[in-house]
């Protein structure tokens, strides 16, 4: 009986440790990951792609730049209510949460470093996060339709 506890906990650690990263901090900025390109209108955008659970948690953290064209595309394998934060983050960004018809949910202000979290107004499968002010400039609101490839369009 106690060695199977102590195999569930040994378990539980190591499981613990896997979806944690291990026990190192992220100390710098994930590669560039493969990009897909999206439309929002006349506008192109070059977005880097995050599928896995690191590559989504690490996200924009440590990147000190990033072209006025160019963001970072969240794909999630199902429709959840999603939630973002800027830990480690030292670019102003703005997130836009997008159904999966790529119309926008929500577009919200994200601010440098902060550990305040920004979620979803409903379920959604993708978020896309461009530098802060990007959608506004070009007047894209919520319910304006992004196009390409993981959209079906």
């Amino acid at each position: 009986m106690m060695l199977n506890v102590i195999h569930r906990l040994v378990l539980s650690l190591l499981l613990a440790l896997a979806i944690g990263g291990g026990a190192s901090a992220q100390t710098e900025a994930q590669p560039k990951l493969p990009t897909v390109d999206l439309q929002a209108g006349m506008h192109n955008i070059r977005a880097e792609v995050a599928r896995t659970a690191l590559q989504t948690q690490t996200g924009m953290m440590f990147r000190k730049e990033m072209a006025a064209h160019e963001g970072m595309l969240f794909v999630f394998d199902s429709l959840a209510a999603r939630c973002f934060w800027m830990k480690n983050t030292p670019l102003p960004l703005t997130i836009a949460y997008i159904a999966e018809d790529g119309a926008i949910v929500d577009l919200i202000d994200m601010q440098p470093y902060s550990d305040r979290t920004h979620c979803s107004s409903q379920p959604v499968r993708f978020a896309l996060e461009m530098n802060q002010g990007w959608f506004a400039k070009r007047g894209i609101k919520p319910g304006f339709k992004l196009k390409g490839p993981p959209f079906g369009s």
